[in-house]
């Protein structure tokens, strides 16, 4: 027998596509639920991949390919427009 849940708590893989509008609506985007959601965040990758028994690297070389593919987003359209003059 399935448990009734209310909306707000449930989590994101929980919901229904149909439910998603009205879930959103319902989370908390103050500058402090923001600032909430990050140190959530956080808190679940350390103790996943840094504060383990048995670690690897796997854990910082994450963080590192993040910041490689965001530094690339960044600068993108610099990269591309070196290339288009690069040869003329």
């Amino acid at each position: 027998m399935a448990s009734i849940v209310p909306l707000k708590e449930k989590k994101l893989m929980e919901v229904k596509l149909g439910e998603l509008p009205s879930w959103i609506m319902m989370r908390d985007f103050t500058p402090s639920g923001i600032a909430g959601a990050f140190r959530r965040g956080y808190d679940r990758y350390y103790n996943k991949y840094i504060n383990v028994r048995k670690g690897s690297i796997s854990g910082i070389s994450m963080v590192l390919a993040a910041y490689v593919v965001f530094s690339y987003c960044i600068s993108y359209k610099e990269l591309k427009h070196e290339r288009r003059r690069k040869y003329h």
